[in-house]
């Protein structure tokens, strides 16, 4: 099994409203991009920044306008549901890449996305864009009875999209889309559909009935992928239940699976990045609390590759 060592709590240094806790609670999204974390919550409107080297709390960078209701039930309702955050290498007018945040896209309401380009050092420059995501998720309603994307990676010119299952439909898959049509087709006022390349369905087991599913994911240079996976106790993409347990796995190229590995303790890990540094993954990921007084947590572990 894989322990884990917490590095620290997702303390904000001003929360996003008057009444919201000085944390992130639901941390859903991690990329790193030097010594900078940049994290997405599926209960917030704002991206969580932070650093890997110095201690002090985050900032928020408003990603939509408006504001979210405080009531729990009232407020999941209403959310975007970020649920993947993932680095596009440079393009157009993107000249050292973007962050692109993807809704889950498991109600109406939760297919909205955002861009925010990078500057030279890594840092978020300009104001975000919004993004309708309907043109890549439209079409995945045949395919799947409940979409629910957690995970994204780019890898060449190809984005990966996790659909996470649950126990009722255990429907794990990546789905793969050519890069810049995607992106051609998020940024045109009147974009075309962009169908997926491919489909693949993957089957990651079973602990005391609960299927295993994507939580996030981040691609090696060889195009390998690393993914964190929970093992969830409900019944639909909607409501939360139950952690079980959670694991560590590898995903090849083509899509077979290499590997799974348990850890320890059931976090609910939803956010993973990883560093090859020879034989060895030196992994960071972040938790989602699933109760909005409780901070989410950075955690790291290191497993052979």
């Amino acid at each position: 099994m894989i322990s884990l060592t917490k590095i620290r709590e997702l303390i904000i240094k001003a929360p996003s409203t008057r009444r919201r806790p000085l944390h992130i609670s639901a941390a859903s999204g991690l990329v790193c991009v030097g010594s900078t974390l940049y994290v997405v919550a599926d209960d917030e409107l704002h991206l969580g920044v932070f650093s890997t080297t110095e201690p002090q709390p985050g900032d928020l960078i408003r990603l939509f306008d408006g504001a979210l209701p405080d009531i729990k039930a009232e407020r999941k309702r209403r959310k975007p549901d970020l649920e993947a955050l993932v680095l596009i290498p440079p393009f157009r007018s993107f000249p050292h890449g973007a962050l692109l945040a993807i809704g889950s896209g498991s109600r109406p309401n939760r297919r909205r996305g955002a861009l925010l380009g990078l500057d030279a050092n890594g840092a978020v420059c300009g104001s975000p864009r919004e993004l309708d995501l309907s043109p890549i998720l439209g079409p995945l309603k045949d395919a799947f009875p409940e979409l629910n994307i957690e995970g994204a990676v780019v890898f060449g010119d190809e984005l990966r999209l996790f659909q996470r299952g649950n126990k009722r439909q255990a429907d794990n898959a990546i789905i793969r889309y050519p890069l810049s049509r995607v992106l051609d087709a998020l940024q045109s006022p009147r974009a075309n559909t962009v169908e997926p390349s491919t489909i693949i369905r993957l089957d990651l087991g079973l602990i005391r009935g609960v299927p295993f599913c994507f939580t996030d994911a981040t691609a090696l240079p060889n195009g390998d992928m690393v993914f964190c996976a929970v093992a969830e106790d409900t019944e639909d993409a909607y409501r939360d239940g139950p952690c079980i347990a959670a694991g560590i796995g590898i995903v090849d190229n083509d899509g077979q699976l290499l590997s799974l590995q348990r850890l320890d303790r059931p976090y609910k890990v939803e956010g993973i990045s990883a560093r090859l540094d020879g034989d060895r993954l030196d992994l960071l990921l972040v938790t989602d609390a699933d109760d909005p007084g409780t901070p989410a947590a950075l955690f790291s572990t290191s497993i052979p590759k």
